[in-house]
């Protein structure tokens, strides 16, 4: 599995627009941000130039559109811009506009990838963050909207828009990275019901939507200024709206998003889930102290103490020692893995007798540091043995091990693998290691 690094803007740009709900003409300017920034929106009309956080934390409006506020600080219809940065891969960037919502444009994220693309991407060397799905969750509101987040290898998203009596039914389902999300979401454009304009304009919203910057539905008729530009464009720019309300979610997906109805309230009631879900895995998490110098060995160091090589090296590096008893190493465990293909394929887990290989490995390194021999640690016992919690692909998984007993070149070891902060696997090893 890769393991993508977070990417920003190369330089900055500008377009400037009409807004959909006020009528007025803005400027935006995306601008390049450091490593974790996210994506922040600042006023630049206002004293201060006060800055909004594109977090679920701060929405405060979903009719129509997405609204995020601090205070009394408002930026609405964020949900293009924030999906043209998702889907084109965008994980931290600076937005200054001038005055209090973003341009419609034509009613898409075409405008947006465009000016994505003119300022070019930069990577950075952190990893992005990504949510990686293992427990479904799920959405049902009231108003028939349903929306569901199960596991996949990928982001995906599949979708059903249903209009009133029925109308316009359509489905799609795709794949989203940045080549499909350009080619065939981006260009999706809003729409609405000709019997939902009136209600719309007495709220005081859509002041500056035309047939230019929307498609109006007037019973079985289409009202444009241009033909479809896919056969089911409605549906895909609900799925362009999912994309970008999924993002205030502060992390990128791993997971097939099912979608019936949706909306921006739904939308939001997941991205709430989502963010909840990866705030409670994140604590999970101890933090690593990675101590720098002789303490640490990276995999050409373990390869000089262990005569293990592929596909049976099962430490990519130790982590640390506390003294002469304790020991801390790492494994990333990738789809790559050889065992992979034929050890429940389709629903991939680590065998947890390699899990035990890697904790013994890890003891044989601990004893190799007491003693001056050059030599391997052999399996006599596994004690105690418990599994716990399945290893899958794209986890880190964290092996420890504590010598109870060493006595000449007979050690017994306490060990456990740890997955986010969570036991999966614990075993009490004897082992002889000897000489060579």
């Amino acid at each position: 599995m890769v393991f993508p690094h977070q990417q920003t803007l190369a330089k900055s740009a500008s377009l400037k627009g009409t807004s959909l709900h006020t009528g007025e003409e803005v400027s935006v300017t995306l601008k390049p941000a450091p490593i974790d920034h996210g994506i922040k929106f600042k006023r630049t009309d206002l004293s201060d130039e006060p800055t909004i956080e594109a977090r679920i934390e701060n929405v405060r409006l979903v009719e129509r559109a997405t609204t995020l506020a601090e205070g009394n600080v408002k930026v609405h219809t964020v949900e293009h811009l924030l999906s043209a940065l998702h889907g084109m891969g965008v994980d931290n960037a600076v937005v200054e506009m001038n005055g209090n919502e973003l341009p419609i444009a034509d009613g898409s994220s075409r405008a947006y990838v465009e000016l994505i693309k003119k300022c070019g991407l930069q990577e950075q060397s952190a990893f992005a963050k990504v949510f990686e799905i293992r427990d479904t969750l799920h959405i049902a509101t009231k108003s028939g909207s349903i929306l569901i987040l199960v596991p996949d290898e990928k982001f995906r998203i599949s979708c059903t828009q249903v209009g009133p009596e029925g109308r316009f039914t359509q489905y799609y389902s795709t794949e989203i990275t940045p080549e499909i999300y350009e080619k065939e979401i981006a260009q999706a454009r809003t729409f609405v019901f000709f019997e939902d304009v009136k209600p719309l304009l007495d709220k005081g919203l859509i002041r500056g939507g035309s047939l230019e910057t929307a498609i109006v539905i007037r019973g079985d008729s289409l009202m444009s200024k241009e033909p479809l530009r896919y056969p089911d464009e409605f549906v895909r720019h609900k799925i362009l709206d999912i994309i970008g309300d999924l993002f205030l979610a502060g992390c990128r997906i791993r997971g097939h998003v099912i979608a019936v109805k949706p909306g921006h309230a739904a939308n939001s009631e997941l991205t709430k889930a989502i963010s909840k879900r990866y705030a409670q895995m994140l604590a999970m998490v101890p933090p690593q102290v990675i101590p720098r110098g002789s303490a640490v060995m990276n995999v050409t160091d373990v390869q000089a103490v262990l005569p293990h090589r592929f596909p049976f090296l099962m430490i990519d590096r130790i982590l640390a020692f506390e003294g002469e008893n304790k020991i801390v190493g790492m494994k990333s465990v990738t789809i790559n893995e050889p065992y992979f293909q034929g050890h429940f394929p389709g629903h991939p887990v680590m065998p947890g007798v390699l899990q035990l290989e890697a904790m013994a490995q890890v003891a044989s390194i601990l004893m190799s540091k007491r003693t001056s021999l050059s030599g391997i640690g052999y399996f006599m016992s596994a004690d105690e043995v418990k599994f716990r919690k399945p290893v899958h692909p794209g986890d880190t998984l964290i092996i420890e091990g504590e010598l109870l007993r060493a006595k000449a070149t007979i050690a017994k070891a306490s060990c456990r693998c740890l997955v986010n902060g969570e036991v999966t696997s614990e075993a009490i090893l004897m082992f002889a290691y000897v000489a060579q």
